[in-house]
């Protein structure tokens, strides 16, 4: 599988709450549970009005249905992190030598 690194504009949504983003998350774990085994979200990070999320997927397009199913904005690819640069070397799991 392939590693995508997603971007989404999500106005506000530094400002949920810890329980707001329970809430998202368990959404986006049950449309996951459907696409199995091939999208795996990976882990996440919340700025001030955007979200970057990392998945493992066979395809671009099945991360775009997980959007799509869990009512999320579809973003758009920040990254193939399988062609890494050296801006996207950390947030894709690599280290530099």
């Amino acid at each position: 599988m392939k590693r995508f690194l997603i971007e989404r504009d999500i106005s506000g949504v530094g400002n949920l709450s810890a329980e707001q983003l329970k809430g998202v998350a368990a959404k986006s774990n049950s449309v996951l549970a459907k696409l199995a085994p091939n999208v795996q979200w990976l882990e996440s990070y919340v700025a001030a009005n955007k979200t970057f999320c990392i998945y493992l997927a066979e395809s671009e397009a099945l991360v775009f249905e997980h959007a799509k199913l869990g009512g999320f904005p579809e973003g758009h690819r920040g990254a193939d992190c399988d062609q890494p640069n050296d801006g996207l070397l950390r947030a894709c799991g690599w280290r530099q030598r």
